[in-house]
């Protein structure tokens, strides 16, 4: 190979790895120039989190449970979350309606003290939300031991309650007791037709 020759394919390949040098940092910025014209990607965080946000009615249905865990156990602090400051609760007892978490509070501790081992069960849960707004009905049976025997109550509950800071609470949890005790059975052999044993 002459010298020319030699001189010749050494600035060729000069040539080469300069324009390979070039289109290694042309490609990414043109790519990155081109990216900036396109709409970014959505934030797949929010469509997350859209997709687990609770339903309003679930998550009422999940704050009355949580209340009535808290309410069994006498966890009052824990309770309180639940429940407006401002709250109203008219109880199954013939007794003026109690006003206000502090007079709420009172009351529980003073019915808890007069029993042990309460137990509330729900049922028949029925609940409509309104925008910020919703009422919650449902059935229970109270159970505890008092003065050494056990009492036992059914009635039903509703609830109104309110949205604040993305929580739902209680305004008014109105109770009623319904007559528990059961129908006498029938004596035997006493029939209401004449002639007929």
């Amino acid at each position: 190979m002459t010298k020319v020759a030699a001189k010749y394919f050494r600035s060729v390949r000069i040539g080469v790895i300069l324009a390979m040098a070039w289109m290694a940092i042309a490609i990414p910025a043109c790519a990155q120039k081109k990216d900036k014209n396109k709409n970014p990607p959505p934030d797949l965080g929010e469509n997350i989190q859209a997709a687990m946000h609770t339903p309003d009615a679930q998550a009422i249905d999940q704050a009355i449970g949580e209340a009535l865990g808290y309410w069994q156990i006498g966890d009052a602090e824990s309770m309180h979350k639940y429940y407006a400051d401002d709250v109203v609760l008219v109880s199954g007892a013939w007794e003026p309606p109690i006003i206000g978490w502090d007079n709420f509070l009172k009351a529980y501790q003073a019915q808890r003290a007069q029993v042990s081992g309460a137990r509330m069960d729900r049922s028949n849960t029925l609940i409509k939300v309104n925008g910020d707004f919703a009422w919650a009905t449902y059935q229970f049976v109270y159970a505890a031991q008092m003065s050494g025997r056990v009492v036992q109550f059914r009635g039903h509950t509703t609830l109104i309650l309110v949205k604040q800071a993305n929580r739902w609470v209680i305004t008014l949890n109105h109770s009623s007791v319904v007559d528990s005790a059961l129908p006498e059975a029938a004596t035997p052999g006493v029939s209401s037709q004449p002639g007929k044993p």
